[in-house]
């Protein structure tokens, strides 16, 4: 591990904070979605506030005729949302500095493909809502939460996981419209070129990147659950993996990293004592692939040694992890207890 420097922590913090301030800006444009209108009708106007419900119909409710009241809530409304939109662009320029200020200074670590993915994401209501960043690029979050920099070698690679949570059945959002997309729509408006592959969990674009939907293997195997966000029959179909189980139960973790761009990117993943765990009994699979079992070790040692040393907050203890089976949580122990 390599911790960041003074002036990398300074505007570490400074992006955060920023980011933060992005998404209060976020949620006052939310406040002010849909819109306000005069509808006349037998003579007479009527104020229509139109928007769109969870069930992704359109709904208009007349707020009465148009009088001094009605004029009111028109005009506060229309100011309101341009209050909010102009706060959303000063903090969207203030953001664009600081990236130049990040890359200036390296800070840059998420992939820029992976990072898009993960914000298109972000913007359907589902990352941390149905969908955690789970594998390799959940150390991005891990480093990113501890002002450190793991080494390139265990962070490099071309396959974004995604733990889909199919006890619940979601739906994508957009601008507020719940809609029937699939995933692989998301996808395909961040890169075209993403593909459903015959693996139907996977997607893969031109240059190979690949974008995993995977899921916990049930106990019995056989029962009946959802495996897919969208319905038209095209998106992926997540994959059933002996083991996902502790990461979907696992305490949620989150952190603001910074894309190759300069730029902020949520990643909410999993606790990274319930990953580290997950990852040596990985490691321990005699049927993976031998240098993917290597790695798997290499990153279960150094996220648990992270924890160890910059979260002293998460203890290795039996009480706070009750959702690992004993066995793996006693295999664990010693990355933790040396």
């Amino acid at each position: 591990m390599i911790d960041l420097n003074p002036d990398q922590l300074r505007e570490m913090v400074n992006t955060r904070q920023r980011f933060a301030a992005l998404q209060d800006a976020f949620e006052r444009q939310k406040a002010f979605r849909g819109s306000m209108v005069w509808s006349p009708t037998k003579g007479t106007d009527y104020l229509l506030h139109a928007t769109y419900h969870p069930d992704g119909k359109r709904r208009q409710k007349s707020l009465g005729p148009r009088s001094d009241k009605t004029e009111r809530i028109k005009d506060e409304f229309d100011r309101g949302r341009s209050k909010a939109q102009e706060r959303w662009d000063e903090i969207s320029d203030v953001l664009k500095r600081q990236a130049a200020v990040n890359r200036a200074l390296g800070l840059g670590r998420v992939p820029r493909l992976a990072a898009r993915i993960l914000r298109a994401l972000d913007a359907t209501g589902l990352m941390g809502h149905g969908l955690r960043l789970v594998g390799t690029y959940a150390l991005y979050a891990y480093e990113a939460q501890a002002g450190v920099f793991f080494d390139a070698g265990l962070t490099t690679t071309e396959d974004l996981d995604l733990l889909f949570d199919s006890r619940a059945r979601l739906r994508i959002l957009s601008d507020g419209e719940v809609t029937d997309d699939a995933l692989i729509g998301v996808l395909s408006r961040v890169d075209h070129s993403f593909e459903r592959t015959r693996e139907r969990f996977r997607a893969r674009n031109s240059e190979g990147f690949l974008v995993d939907l995977i899921r916990p293997l049930r106990n019995p195997p056989w029962k009946e659950e959802r495996d897919t966000i969208g319905d038209d029959g095209s998106d992926l179909e997540a994959v059933a993996i002996e083991g996902l189980v502790w990461l979907e139960n696992a305490e949620p973790f989150e952190a603001i990293a910074i894309d190759e761009r300069g730029e902020p990117v949520r990643l909410p993943t999993v606790d990274p004592r319930a990953f580290a765990a997950h990852k040596l009994w990985v490691s321990q699979q005699a049927g993976r692939d031998p240098l993917q079992r290597r790695r798997d070790a290499l990153q279960a040692r150094a996220v648990a040694r992270l924890t160890v040393e910059r979260f002293p907050h998460l203890p290795y203890e039996a009480e706070a992890l009750r959702i690992l089976s004993r066995p793996i949580f006693d295999a664990a122990r010693p990355l933790f207890h040396p």
